[in-house]
């Protein structure tokens, strides 16, 4: 009920179009009732025995009376039920009946009875004309009217209803996006891309049935049942009551597939989830896939996941329609009990009269259509909620980096970025990834980091840009520690390349100047220039309106790393951060891309992750981290002569050259 109600409470800012759309609904829900109620006054008109005189020489009309047309004062006076009379003669014995029938008639207008010829008189009035021709006119008039403003009713509900259901959808789908940014890293490595795109897709998309179900159905259905049944009682309570018996096991039944039903939507979301997963992975990795002649294998998972989500699709399937049917056989047991109750006491002339029992069986099997889509409108909402709780799970989880409670804006570095007894770990059970860090980086300073894989490199150089926060020590950038500062304010003196450059579906322009749709072409092109990055940018088919396709795939390998260090050259940050920017590239790519990032570095406070020690021999100084701990420290001139990791590594990637001698 709790999830239930949260999603509800998205409705809130599209309350006036559920009012309107209420409204409709009731006014719907009154004109169904109406042309069922017509039926009775339609069916006396075209085949009641009685017509009706026009008023004339200022006599009354009464119901009953036959008066031929041209002899006017002249009247004829129906049988009434238990009288026996002659038109015209006034006896006194037939005045007396007369006058008896006029009470038995006035003693019967009581209670449900009462009010069942009171509404029929109403409808009567309105209706009845001079003629049986001109009342069917006006019959036929009024029902024309009636379908008008029903269906009239029918269509803005429902445009209402998408407004309100396709807004809540939107702002809960805008929901969960924002929130997926303002979640840590840590989060995204836990989770799989596919599993994240299909809560934000195909669950949200779920949930629009709860919404429909709650506004739709749980209030234009109940109206509807509500009219039907009042007819029902007005006509005869007793046959209504009748008509009630099987409702407590049908809400047994309903409950009960309902359960089995959210069990079912839950399985075949998951089921979505990883089949979507393997999809994204498998479009992603296409290289790979090719490069190892894995097509059959890949085929193959995916045809036992499809497999997989349609047993579970079939079993959400059959519970789903279980409701339908079985709400069916019991309103029609209930209406077979009623025609068969019913017709016996209109043949025996007691109950109801033949026309009001009609418009009793057309007013049953009209509320059946309500209550069938009563009967499903549970079951919608358990897979709405189940889709729910899946999505609130993402909205529940809570960033676990986020600005502290007075945290100021981070003013310019001057002095030094200190790393202070900096230890971490991912989690409680594995084993330290950072231990004991004390590093001071100056500003200005170029540092580069090297050692074997593992060793925390890239952890290190994660915890300045403050995607994790250590979990022992502290880490300052002058004096000031980086939980103090906003998050926002400490990214925007910072460019990160990395290895692995990801690049968007977009033109070569709106990649460099990522995020900013004014930027000058002038100030694109000189930071493109200074990445090496012009001159094969201008050979491109449409040059910086070029669109690169999905993660820049139409790009070699350096000529990616360009873009990229283009687009971080524009924001022109403080603090760069490289993380292997060239390991994965060729040889002459490298020293295109070395030399933009010379260019870039200069002047400004540089972390530069990098295996080959090539590209690590300008820095400042050599930082050498193995398990966790910083083991050398120096420049490379220094770290090569002493005998150590790094000399060690520099004599692995130079085997082919004289080593240098311990």
């Amino acid at each position: 009920m709790n999830l239930y109600l949260r999603v509800l409470s998205y409705v809130k800012p599209y309350w006036y179009f559920m009012a309107g759309a209420m409204v409709c609904m009731a006014c719907f829900a009154l004109t169904s009732s109406a042309t069922v109620w017509v039926a009775l006054p339609f069916l006396q008109t075209l085949f009641g025995q009685e017509t009706v005189q026009t008023v004339q020489d200022g006599q009354d009309e009464r119901p009953g009376q036959v008066g031929p047309p041209g002899q006017p004062g002249q009247t004829e006076q129906a049988a009434l039920p238990g009288q026996i009379g002659q038109g015209g003669q006034g006896s006194q014995g037939g005045q007396l009946d007369l006058a008896q029938d006029s009470a038995n008639r006035l003693e019967q207008r009581t209670g449900m009875t009462g009010l069942r010829e009171t509404l029929k008189d109403r409808t009567n009035d309105l209706i009845r004309r001079p003629t049986k021709q001109a009342t069917l006119e006006r019959l036929c008039l009024i029902i024309l009217f009636i379908l008008l403003l029903k269906n009239i009713s029918s269509y803005l509900q429902a445009y209402l209803m998408a407004y309100a259901e396709n807004g809540v959808i939107k702002d809960l789908r805008n929901h969960l996006y924002i929130h997926l940014h303002r979640l840590s890293l840590s989060y995204f490595h836990r989770e799989r891309t596919g599993e994240l795109i299909s809560r934000v897709s195909y669950d949200v998309m779920k949930i629009n049935g709860t919404i429909s179900a709650a506004f739709g159905t749980l209030v234009k259905e109940p109206m509807l049942v509500v009219v039907f049944l009042a007819i029902l009682l007005i006509l005869s309570w007793q046959l209504t009551l009748v008509s009630l018996v099987l409702l407590p096991l049908s809400i047994l039944v309903i409950t009960t597939v309902g359960r089995r039903l959210r069990r079912s939507s839950t399985a075949s979301q998951e089921a979505m989830a990883d089949l979507t997963s393997t999809l994204q992975e498998t479009v992603a990795g296409v290289r790979v896939v090719k490069a190892f002649n894995m097509e059959s294998f890949e085929i193959g998972k995916f045809k036992r996941q499809t497999q997989h989500y349609f047993r579970t699709l079939l079993r959400l399937t059959h519970m789903h329609n279980l409701a339908s049917p079985v709400t069916e056989i019991l309103g029609g047991v209930v209406g077979l009990a009623i025609l068969w109750y019913g017709g016996r006491q209109v043949l025996e002339g007691g109950l109801l009269a033949p026309e009001d029992f009609l418009t009793f069986f057309l007013a049953l099997f009209s509320m059946m259509k309500p209550v069938k889509e009563l009967g499903q409108v549970h079951n919608r909402i358990q897979e709405g909620i189940a889709a729910a709780d899946r999505v609130f799970s993402v909205l529940d989880t809570d960033p676990e980096i986020t600005d502290a409670p007075g945290a100021v804006p981070l003013p310019d570095l001057r002095r030094e970025i200190r790393l202070d007894r900096v230890s971490f770990r991912y989690d409680t059970v594995s084993d330290p990834a950072l231990e004991e860090i004390d590093l001071v980086v100056r500003s200005g300073e170029t540092v580069a980091l090297v050692g074997p894989s593992g060793g925390g490199k890239s952890t290190l150089v994660d915890l300045v840009a403050r995607f994790y926060d250590p979990t022992g020590g502290r880490i300052e950038i002058d004096g000031q520690d980086l939980r103090s500062v906003t998050v926002a304010s400490l990214r925007e003196k910072m460019g990160i390349v990395t290895q692995d450059v990801i690049l968007f579906n977009d033109t070569v322009r709106n990649n460099i100047a990522y995020g900013v749709a004014d930027m000058p072409r002038e100030r694109i092109r000189a930071a493109a220039a200074a990445a090496n990055a012009d001159a094969f940018i201008e050979q491109l088919p449409d040059g910086y309106n070029t669109f690169l396709g999905e993660r820049g795939v139409r790009l070699s390998g350096g000529q990616r790393q360009r873009i990229a260090i283009a687009r971080a050259i524009l924001k022109d940050p403080q603090i760069l951060i490289f993380d292997e920017a060239t390991s994965s590239l060729d040889t002459e790519s490298e020293l295109l891309v070395q030399e933009a990032i010379d260019r870039l570095m200069k002047g400004r406070t540089a972390l530069v992750i990098a295996h080959r020690l090539s590209t690590v021999q300008k820095a400042d100084r050599v930082v050498v981290v193995d398990r966790g701990r910083i083991v050398q420290t120096g420049v490379h001139a220094s770290l090569v002569q002493v005998d150590g990791l790094y000399r060690k590594l520099y004599n692995l990637q130079f085997r082919d050259q004289e080593p240098v001698l311990e």
